[in-house]
Order: C-alpha cells, then sequence, then structure tokens
C-alpha cells in the first residue's frame, strides 16, 4: 500500500467523480483507476461503487475513508517536522540583551547555539528591559534576557534566571553602613543612585515605593550596575541593586538587605509563544546553560509560569 494509492482514493472520494479526481491530481483517469484497482486489490475488498452517473463508497470504502486521511495527514506532518529542523540550518534570530549584562552563563547558551547552528546568523541588541520585552511581543527580537517584576509576562513565555531582594550599598562611613537593618524609608530619606526607569529593579523600586507612599529622591541614575556602584562609592547617594548587582562590585561598600522589601527583582529569559524550532533550540540552549545541563534541554518542553 502506498501513500500514493491513498491520495488517490480521498480523491476520488471526495470528487466522487474519477475524470474530476484525475484533474485535481494531475493525472490520467486511467492513472487513477489502475492505482485504485491495485488498493482494492491489497484490501481485498471494493472501495467504490461504479455507476455511469456516480462513484460512492461502499461499506469498506467509508471505514478507510477517515484512516487513509488520518496516513496522508502524518506523513504531511513527517514533512513538515523534517522542513523545520532543516530550517534551524540557515537564517538570522535577533537575542536582546538588559544592558549592561554581564551574565555569562547567557553568552555561554549563545556559544553553545552557534556552535550547534553555525549557519544560523546571531544578531546582539542590547537596550532595557521595557524596551526589549515590547520588542519580543511585536516580533522585533525573538529571543531576550530580561530584567522584571513579574513572573508572568502577558503573551510571552516567560522563564526566570535569577530572583533577588533589593540591597543599599554605601561608603562604609555611610549612616546606612552603621545599621544591622534597613527600611526602604530609611533609605529613602537619601538621595538615591539607582538604574534608569525601564529596567526590572527599577519597575521593583518603583513599585514598592508606591506601595509605601514613599517618594523617593533620585539623584542619579545609570544603565550598568558598576557605574550606580561607582556613583554610591563616591557618595553622591545610596546606590539601590540586586543581591548579585551589589556582590560584584561591592569593593569600598557595605552592603545592607533592604529589610521591608520582599517583592524580588528578576531577571529572566522571555520568548513569544512560537513553534519556530530556531527559537526554541535557541532557548533550549540559553536554559541548559543556566542550570549547568551537559545539553541543551528538548526544544518543545512545554513553558510553565516562570520557564519558555
Amino acid at each position: 500500500m502506498e501513500l500514493r494509492q491513498l491520495a488517490y482514493f480521498v480523491a476520488v472520494a471526495e470528487e466522487r467523480n474519477f475524470t474530476r479526481a484525475a484533474a485535481r491530481l494531475h493525472i490520467s483517469q486511467s492513472g487513477v483507476s489502475a492505482q485504485i484497482r491495485r488498493l482494492e486489490s491489497e484490501v481485498g475488498a471494493e472501495l467504490f461503487d461504479r455507476t455511469a452517473r456516480s462513484v460512492t463508497l461502499t461499506p469498506a470504502g467509508e471505514a478507510a475513508l477517515g484512516h487513509a486521511r488520518a496516513a496522508l495527514a502524518a506523513a504531511g506532518a513527517v514533512g513538515r517536522s523534517v522542513g523545520e529542523l532543516t530550517g534551524l540550518i540557515r537564517g538570522r534570530l535577533t537575542v536582546g540583551m538588559v544592558a549592561g549584562c554581564t551574565v555569562t552563563p547567557f553568552f555561554d547558551g549563545l556559544a553553545a547555539f552557534h556552535r550547534a547552528h553555525p549557519g544560523v546568523e546571531l544578531r546582539l541588541l542590547e537596550d532595557n528591559s521595557d524596551r526589549l520585552i515590547e520588542a519580543v511581543r511585536t516580533g522585533g527580537v525573538d529571543l531576550a534576557l530580561v530584567g522584571t517584576a513579574a513572573l508572568e509576562l502577558e503573551g510571552l513565555d516567560t522563564w526566570t534566571v535569577i530572583s533577588e531582594r533589593l540591597v543599599v550599598a554605601v561608603p562604609h562611613d555611610h549612616a546606612l553602613a552603621r545599621c544591622r537593618r534597613v527600611t526602604l524609608r530609611e533609605a529613602a530619606a537619601h538621595p538615591l543612585v539607582c538604574m534608569p526607569p525601564g529596567t526590572g529593579l527599577r519597575t521593583v523600586l518603583d513599585g514598592v515605593c508606591a506601595e509605601q507612599g514613599i517618594e523617593p529622591r533620585i539623584a542619579l541614575q545609570a544603565g550598568a550596575a558598576e557605574a550606580v556602584a561607582a556613583l554610591a562609592r563616591r557618595g553622591l547617594g545610596v546606590a539601590v541593586l540586586s543581591e548579585s548587582m551589589a556582590a560584584a562590585c561591592q569593593d569600598g561598600l557595605t552592603v545592607r538587605l533592604i529589610d521591608d522589601v520582599r517583592a524580588p527583582a528578576l531577571l529572566a529569559l522571555v520568548r513569544r509563544r512560537t513553534g519556530d524550532p530556531a527559537v526554541r533550540a535557541l532557548s533550549a540552549h540559553c536554559r541548559g546553560a543556566f542550570t549547568g545541563a551537559a545539553g541543551p534541554v528538548a526544544v518543545d518542553a512545554p513553558a510553565t509560569p516562570g520557564g519558555p
């Protein structure tokens, strides 16, 4: 039994006429008739009642039609799947990265993807998180590493990389350095140095200040954690950072958790909910790099809240 025979069988069943089926298939009527006879011989039953005016399905034909359609659909799916996978060999993906990113597992994931699929060109775009998230939604960016205050972003698959609390960082001789515990209100009593609007950390800071009815004095803003810390180190304000940001640049600074702020600052991978195999593979390699997997996770792994 051949797929070609099943295709001819379905065409005749749907057209109810050998001549119209042959025209639809772009072959001769005799060719269709010959293949149908061979199929009937193989299944051991007549599939059509043939009269001068019409062709109708026999009970055997009725029983076989659904299975024939399913077999053709399955064969088509195989072809599409293979086509998608071979499509990974060529093309271009745009990857977004929050400004000032120094998260090396992300770079490791990009490198692993490039080694596996060298024919795919990677374009790297650095921007603030709000703009990157919108670019992912509109299709301008395929995958992005962003800072966010939300575990889930509407319409996007989101996988949390880091979830950390906010801290302040001040010079060792600053008044807050002598406090064992620092509240948000105590920190906001001083000029603050922080990330600009549109970044995940700033979104968290603005949100918790609004909840407590605090209007912070933002003295200076910088897009990189090192710059925020450097400004605080020189006495220009109290730095507000995440735990890992502060740990990476705490020389000359005393770091304290903001004790009454539990809302975390998140770093996350985001992508559209797409069947594009290249995007799925890139996401898998990046997730594998962050989890320390020996190889990338399965590209078809389902998305869950907090995971692409």
